[in-house]
């Protein structure tokens, strides 16, 4: 029994469906058959590789989100994952209650985005954030704050991955198109911008887990 196949029936025991392709010339048949919630990717497949097939399931629909699952470890194939839109980056071995968990926070962060409006407004304690508008506006005051795009890619970043880590490589190659020194202190000071934004409501906080990444908290 192969890894794709225990892996398979781990899933669906903890109430999942899946649907299983051994073969990377099938994947993409297989994903423009189905409405997937969300896929698992190995990177080294026979015919086409995870870094191919994930590139081709953004341009075909950019929402669905997936995972990387790899034996491949360098940090330069981390990052080429990162680059590709992936939600996580996960070597072998790994654990896979924890891996549980990580599908099961992308479900619910899911089924969470569709009851937002369709203008992506969000709720945050006093706050009201208009992401299209870009804007940042206290409820009951009524008072506006401008956000430059970067800031509000970063705050709708922040609030999809909301009760979870957003890890920093992933919040740097999704807005910034790269993770190095220049970038990372790039999102620094927007990260710092956005803290003293939220700052007038003691209830949304937007923590730094070091070596991690990044988590927000609000009512």
């Amino acid at each position: 029994m192969n890894f794709g196949t225990v892996l398979k029936s781990y899933l669906e025991l903890n109430d999942l469906k899946v649907n299983w392709v051994d073969d990377g010339k099938n994947a993409l048949n297989e994903f423009e058959k189905h409405n997937f919630d969300l896929v698992l990717l190995d990177v080294m497949l026979p015919h086409i590789d995870g870094f191919t097939i994930a590139r081709e399931i953004k341009n075909t629909n950019t929402k669905t989100p997936f995972i990387f699952i790899t034996a491949k470890t360098l940090r330069d194939d981390i990052v080429q994952g990162y680059k590709t839109g992936a939600d996580d980056y996960i070597t072998k071995p790994f654990d896979s209650e924890i891996l549980l968990y990580k599908v099961k926070a992308i479900l619910n962060r899911g089924e969470s985005n569709m009851n937002e409006t369709t203008n992506d407004i969000y709720q945050l304690g006093i706050f009201e954030f208009d992401y299209q508008g870009r804007q940042l506006i206290t409820k009951e005051e009524g008072k506006k704050q401008s956000l430059s795009p970067k800031e509000s890619d970063l705050l709708k970043l922040l609030i999809e991955h909301k009760g979870e880590v957003l890890p920093k490589s992933l919040a740097l190659n999704r807005i910034w198109g790269d993770a190095n020194y220049f970038t990372t202190r790039s999102m620094d000071v927007y990260m710092a911008k956005l803290r003293k934004y939220l700052s007038e409501d003691p209830n949304v906080k937007i923590i730094t887990l070091h070596g991690a990444g990044y988590r927000i908290i609000y009512p």
